[in-house]
């Protein structure tokens, strides 16, 4: 891990951001003379938001452009990996990854990289003459998304570095577990502080978002208490809902409202933190028969559902229909389609309803990172671990309400337990959960080989390798069981 400067903040304001960030080259020169007014503190924080989109540069993409969450879903009973001359995919699939693996280093990359901007901000905002509110908000943004990203890889590397300011060792120890949830906590502790409603555009972090992301914390740690605490925080606030019908989440003309949490932007999206990436879903997700119906352009299809994902819905469960399908057969601008496809694909992200997104390949959605449903099936299951079975019932069949399913009533701890794994299962599919789920609940062993006859996960998967790369570069970081 090279050291987290200035110097990267630099660099990645001048190529990731376009046209939403213009600042006067001069004020790139020096980090002196860069961090005096309240247009580069707003730059600074900014600057972390693109890195959650944009390529900056990098072929791979940033944080959530497509290796991190793909890489949740092949890692699980969700996903399988179609593209071919890809190594690295088929790995994760089958649980035969190694420390080489070149998707994971650059999550590791990406996230770190992000780290590092937010190091920046939070060191250089706070001596800059502003308005005082205005820099704690940016300060305590910048602290919500080092929660995040932090969040993100002490789950899938468990004890990695920790570096918390602008200028670091080359060569830093890793920290233990508890230690990084410790910071984690405070980070997004001080995030619960921010405005409850978005600021200057769509994509920013506010306080239930904090809330929503410390719920996910305390479950992790299964703190049930303090989860179901931050979940009604979120329940109680009245800020979010569910939308009546399922597929409504995931089109373009809803983006932002009543259910989205904390969203991370792609493509062309107005006045939200956005940046000129468009999302690789629907390369990626959508079937290679679209294109050669000339129906979309270069949709690949690399990434399919296992069957046993399709096979799990309920008949009459209407996310399943949104979620997957193996034929377009609808009619769209007065043409009716009718195309089969040799499998089952993703189709979630895909918003037929808008010209722009319905014979493209450039997806500008938003990718959803925690939304309220999630927060609803959160607050179920913390509540089932401490015995208010009742009131974890009513939480799921929220949910499930909406997906035309009947409510569950009258299960036992274990049983509902596991009714809310599947839930999960179902309600997030595609969103970047499916292994956190099951490697939070020690399911990797017992599940993926019902979808995955032949891998056999191991104990050690419940941990990825750290990127022999780094490792060469820093011999202070210690290996995982590879």
């Amino acid at each position: 891990m090279k050291t987290a400067g200035a110097i990267l903040l630099l660099s990645l304001l001048s190529t990731s951001c376009k046209d939403f960030l213009e600042e006067n080259p001069k004020d790139r020169q020096t980090t002196t003379n860069f961090y005096t007014t309240e247009e580069n503190a707003l730059s600074a924080v900014n600057a972390i938001y693109a890195h959650l989109n944009s390529q900056s540069g990098d072929t791979f993409g940033g944080v959530y452009f497509g290796g991190f969450w793909v890489t949740e879903g092949l890692s699980s009973d969700e996903m399988i990996n179609l593209q071919s001359g890809s190594p690295d995919q088929d790995q994760l699939a089958t649980f035969t990854q190694d420390p080489n693996n070149g998707t994971l280093y650059e999550i590791w990359k990406q996230h770190y990289k992000a780290i590092s901007l937010a190091n920046v901000a939070i060191a250089k905002i706070p001596g800059i003459q502003m308005d005082e509110t205005l820099r704690t908000r940016y300060i305590n943004e910048a602290k919500f998304l080092r929660g995040l990203l932090y969040f993100n890889l002490v789950r899938m590397f468990g004890k990695i570095p920790l570096l918390t300011s602008d200028v670091t060792s080359t060569t830093p120890s890793a920290e233990e577990v508890d230690v990084i949830y410790t910071q984690i906590l405070a980070d997004l502790n001080d995030a619960t502080n921010l405005p409850a409603d978005q600021a200057d555009g769509r994509g920013r972090a506010t306080a239930g978002a904090a809330h929503a992301l410390l719920a996910k914390v305390y479950l992790t740690r299964k703190d049930y208490d303090n989860a179901i605490a931050e979940c009604e925080k979120v329940i109680d606030s009245g800020k979010y809902e569910l939308w009546d019908n399922f597929a409504d989440i995931f089109k373009i003309a809803n983006r932002g409202l009543k259910e989205a949490i904390f969203s991370v932007g792609f493509g062309t999206a107005g006045n939200a933190l956005s940046f000129w990436e468009v999302a690789q879903v629907h390369v990626r997700l959508l079937p290679p028969e679209l294109s050669s119906a000339g129906i979309t352009s270069n949709t690949l299809g690399w990434t399919a559902p296992t069957q046993a994902l399709v096979d799990s819905y309920d008949a009459i469960d209407e996310r399943r229909d949104v979620t997957v399908f193996n034929r377009f057969s609808e009619t769209v601008g007065g043409k009716s389609y009718n195309v089969p496809f040799s499998r089952y694909y993703f189709r979630k992200y895909w918003d037929v309803t808008t010209p722009t997104e319905f014979n493209t390949s450039e997806a500008n959605i938003d990718f959803p990172v925690i939304r309220y449903a999630d927060v609803l099936l959160m607050y179920a299951e913390a509540l089932n671990e401490k015995d208010r079975s009742q009131e974890a019932h009513d939480a799921v069949n929220l949910v499930r309400h909406r997906a035309n399913l009947a409510d569950l009533s009258g299960l036992s701890k274990d049983a509902f337990r596991d009714a809310v794994l599947v839930e999960r299962r179902h309600e997030l599919a595609a969103e970047g959960h499916r292994w956190f789920d099951l490697a939070r609940t020690g399911k990797l062993e017992q599940l993926v080989p019902l979808a995955k006859p032949g891998v056999t996960p191991q104990a050690k998967h419940y941990l990825f390798p750290i990127p022999q790369r780094e490792r060469d570069l820093d011999p202070n970081l210690p290996q995982n069981d590879y």
